[in-house]
């Protein structure tokens, strides 16, 4: 990995770059507001400058809403009355009410309703509202798997199962001796667009388990719009995470 720069106006793009087998300039933006570029070996150092000066409008606009959702980024979930929840790209507010039955987490008309038993209880809350998102996130990756599925299935490809799990670094893993795939369970608040863009991905890699030329005209021919989906989701992760 090779660190840059390039001025932009008064100021300096700082951006590190690693070369490897991708047909474009591919340039994202970290939660940590890190920039990052991947381009192909050939593309010479000169264009990728170029490239990112182009996208310095777009950048500064970026990291000034990274900078924004920072301190809420960092805070801990109260799980309170009128506090904000994602799924599936859409925000809900959440109303904790006290019930006498049984404990559960619902949603409709853009709200979030947590029934506890005792809402000082935050360590039960939040098991609550683990639990519903695990719930959630199972039953749509697997109808998005379901739905996708038929894309590959010609190149001879059993239908995979799928697993969830936290993961700090990565969306998804394809697990190719075992014909499984690894979906980040935070995916559940992301856009379904942007999770079919995740588990298509992990699905090609069935066919080629790298990043090659092949493997992204695949994609392209598969999903012409999935860099638009990435950018978004590359979005999503900074809101909720």
């Amino acid at each position: 990995m090779e660190k840059h720069q390039v001025p932009y106006g008064s100021n300096w793009i700082e951006f590190e770059l690693e070369r490897k087998n991708v047909k474009n300039v591919n340039l994202n933006i970290k939660p940590d507001m890190r920039i990052m570029v991947s381009a192909n070996e050939k593309v010479p150092l000169s264009f990728i400058y170029d490239f990112v000066k182009g996208k310095g409008a777009w950048i500064t606009r970026q990291i000034g809403q990274f900078e924004t959702v920072q301190p809420y980024m960092q805070s801990e979930r109260e799980y309170v009355s009128g506090e904000s929840f994602k799924y599936l790209g859409k925000q809900y507010r959440l109303k904790v009410q006290v019930t006498s039955g049984e404990e559960s987490v619902k949603y409709f008309r853009g709200f979030i309703y947590l029934f506890v038993k005792n809402k000082d209880d935050h360590n039960r809350k939040s098991e609550l509202m683990e639990l519903w998102y695990l719930d959630k996130a199972k039953k749509t990756f697997g109808e998005l798997v379901e739905k996708l599925y038929p894309l590959v299935k010609k190149y001879g490809l059993a239908e995979p199962t799928v697993e969830m799990r936290s993961m700090k670094a990565r969306w998804g893993s394809a697990w190719i001796e075992a014909n499984t795939i690894s979906l980040n369970t935070e995916l559940i608040k992301a856009p379904k667009f942007c999770i079919e863009y995740v588990i298509l991905h992990e699905l090609i890699h069935f066919i080629y388990n790298d990043h090659s030329e092949k493997f992204y005209n695949l994609l392209w021919t598969l999903m012409p719009d999935w860099e638009k989906r990435k950018e978004i989701l590359d979005m999503e992760i900074v809101r909720d995470l």
